[in-house]
């Protein structure tokens, strides 16, 4: 221990400790205690060293970071895999919100990649922001808990992943899925395909429990065949609709799980020469103009909802700094649109009937 440690200012009072000190005691450079008190992110064993040695020479550790992070900067970080028709129309929608609240989006497309999300959260620390805005992710839970630990709260959206003290805003996915398979049960079918997102994503896999569940739900096992993850993408999904028209028995039905599946999807159809519905119904997860236009029956998401509702998140978050919370889980609800894609399936009883 230092003899700075038990030294007066002069007057009678003990003298705060500099940063050299807290430094000096946790074992790292200045410039890592530095970061940390301007909310940066630093590796944890380096933040644990940190915290402790603020704990022994005193500090306050929450009034310090805060009069290191000064004054808000009225930006907010929306961190996002792709700009898709999906997240374009959400970030649309909340610049609005931001903007009507005096603040600013700063937007950063990580294109999935782990190492890119990592560089992101390092970005927005670097920027300052008030607040995150992101896709759920769990493959760098450590880097958001940096964040939220420095102050800095975050919210979810799209996907749900639990076990971080974040605030989450996602949908119905697996109830709106499964009311879309269910509308092609009712209508006859039974040879229903799928065509899946990641399922290692949460929003994929809820999405995929709601086809199961519909199926199950009928007495209707699951074919295997039926069943193609084609990981959100439009290239895959043309090249599993080929394998599915492949089949002996072929699909009557078909639920793509968001839309760049479902335009993949329908352009193997045109390519082959099948019509919608006459040949096979089709119902997609995500409402977007192209499906209004071709008549697609669709599960739109709430985009102008979920914008206000994380605005609203966002605005009581930096107005309790430093308050600690529970975090919020809001589940909206989708609308299914029916158009002219599905039809009821032709059996020899009801043809014979008419």
């Amino acid at each position: 221990m230092s003899d700075s440690d038990d030294s007066d200012d002069g007057a009678g009072r003990r003298r705060q400790p500099t940063i050299v000190e807290v430094a000096d005691r946790a074992g790292v450079a200045i410039g890592t205690v530095s970061r940390y008190l301007n909310g940066h992110p630093v590796r944890r064993s380096n933040r644990d060293q940190i915290e402790q040695a603020i704990g022994e020479l005193g500090y306050r550790r929450n009034a310090i970071a805060a009069a290191m992070k000064g004054d808000l900067t009225n930006t907010v970080g929306f961190l996002v895999p792709s700009i898709s028709e999906f997240h374009a129309a959400v970030l649309d929608k909340l610049s609005h919100e931001m903007r009507r609240a005096g603040r600013a989006l700063i937007t950063y497309s990580h294109a999935a990649e782990p190492r890119s999300v990592s560089e992101a959260l390092d970005f927005f620390a670097a920027h300052r922001v008030d607040c995150l805005v992101m896709d759920g992710r769990r493959d760098v839970d450590d880097r958001i808990n940096e964040l939220i630990s420095s102050g800095t709260p975050v919210v979810f959206y799209d996907n749900g992943w639990p076990g971080l003290p974040v605030d989450r805003v996602i949908v119905e996915n697996r109830a709106s899925s499964f009311r879309a398979v269910t509308h092609l049960l009712d209508i006859g079918h039974t040879r229903i395909a799928v065509l899946t997102g990641n399922i290692e994503d949460w929003n994929g896999r809820e999405r995929f429990e709601g086809y199961r569940q519909a199926m199950l739900g009928r007495g209707i096992d699951l074919n295997p065949d039926y069943i193609l993850d084609t990981h959100w993408n439009e290239a895959q999904a043309h090249s599993g609709v080929l394998k599915l028209l492949s089949l002996a028995e072929p699909p009557t039905a078909l639920f793509c799980c968001n839309y760049n599946m479902g335009i993949g999807a329908l352009r193997l159809l045109r390519e082959r020469g099948l019509r919608v519905p006459d040949d096979i119904s089709l119902i997609s997860f995500d409402d977007v103009p192209l499906f209004q236009l071709s008549g697609i029956t669709a599960i739109a998401q709430p985009v102008e909802e979920i914008a206000e509702t994380i605005a609203s998140i966002v605005a009581l978050r930096l107005s309790e700094r430093g308050v600690s919370h529970e975090p919020h889980t809001i589940t909206l609800n989708c609308n299914i649109i029916l158009r002219g894609s599905t039809r009821r399936l032709l059996t020899p009883s009801t043809l014979a009937s008419h």
